[in-house]
Formats: C-alpha cells, structure tokens, sequence
C-alpha cells in the first residue's frame, strides 16, 4: 500500500506521514455502484482515492436524490471531513461511480495529524474548499441553468470522471441523478443528439461536445 500512497499522494505529504497514513489506513477496493455511506451513518473513518471515482448524493424528504459532485484520485470528501471532525450523522450518500481503490482513515488521527503536519492541514482546508466550490457550482446549476444544460453538464462530468467520452449509463440513471423525469431525459438527449452535442449509442451516449 506504501508504493501506491507515493504515487498518488508523494507530491504532497511527507515520508512520514505517508508512513503513518499506511499504518493505520485500511486499504479497500470497491466495485462500481457500492454504497460507502448511507445518510444518517455516523462516519468513522474519511477516504483516501487512490483510483476511481464516488458520486456524493443529497435526498430530500420524499426520498428523491440529487447528485452534488464527484470526488476522484487525490480528493477526500468534504462532507466527510465534516461529519467527522463534528463527530454528527452523514447528511450524504456516497456511491462508487466506477471501480474505486481507496485507504480508509480513522477520525482520531484527522485532528492529530492536524496539528502534526502542515502538508495535512493544507490538504483537509484545500479538500474542503474543492468541494464547498463545488457544491456552489452545483447550487448555481440548480438555479441558473436549463434543463439540457444541466443535462450536457451532467454527461461532460460524467465523461471526465470515468475518462471516457462514451458513457454507460440509462436515461433512468440520469433522470434519478439530476431529480427530473425519464420521458424529460430522454427528449432532451435526442435534443442534445440533433445538435451535435452527443451521439446516442445501443444502451450508451458518447459525448461529443467535452
């Protein structure tokens, strides 16, 4: 595990704490559409990805999902970073994207390593910004965007995160994630197809506009 930890992390966290990250960490790999973390789970531990890629997700009182953003290799999870350090109940769900490798760290050490490592507490403020602006743009999104632009932008990120123009993924899917309905989903991919923006495939959508 110490090998992959430099690879992916050497450039930013010092030998040491690269050692003691192994040491403690617990290394996990978890297959595409595994759910990490349940809304209303009391986290114990925060994410590491070494590879791969987990969609964070927001439910509202209907049982109804919205995806927030993605986190992918070298990121953590700011909702995560929250929890923990609050020591209060997941108000997220976390579902692996694709095929995920990642080292699970125990809370306690998040504070310690705090106030141990400067390169840690870079991280953790760094991670936590990513995702609050993240979620901002998310927001922005919601609010300030069409349908079929939040649709495109959907697909694009989708794309980005599993570093593949073409995406395996049913109009279901996308109707579920961006909290909208299949029939909508599906007019308005074949609007996106009519204006060259994608391509619809036999159960995939290649994205030509990235």
């Amino acid at each position: 595990m110490i090998e992959e930890l430099k690879e992916h992390y050497g450039y930013l966290f010092e030998d040491e704490l690269l050692l003691d990250i192994n040491n403690v960490g617990v290394f996990k790999d978890i297959p595409e559409g595994y759910q990490l973390i349940e809304i209303g789970d009391y986290i114990k531990s925060m994410p590491l990805l070494l590879s791969g890629a987990i969609k964070i997700l927001r439910e509202d009182s209907k049982g109804d999902e919205l995806i927030l953003y993605f986190i992918e290799q070298g990121d953590t999870c700011a909702m995560t970073i929250t929890c923990c350090l609050g020591l209060t109940k997941s108000e997220i769900r976390a579902i692996a994207e694709t095929d995920t490798k990642l080292i699970m760290v125990p809370i306690e050490k998040m504070g310690e390593w705090m106030g141990k490592y400067k390169s840690w507490q870079n991280f953790i403020l760094q991670s936590y910004n990513d995702r609050m602006m993240e979620l901002l743009e998310a927001i922005d999104s919601i609010a300030f965007l069409k349908m079929d632009e939040r649709l495109l932008k959907y697909l694009r990120d989708k794309a980005m995160v599993n570093h593949n123009d073409v995406i395996h993924v049913t109009h279901q899917n996308i109707a579920h994630d961006l909290h909208t309905s299949r029939v909508v989903v599906s007019r308005l991919l074949k609007t996106l197809e009519i204006s060259g923006k994608i391509e619809l495939q036999r159960n995939n959508i290649k994205v030509i506009d990235l």
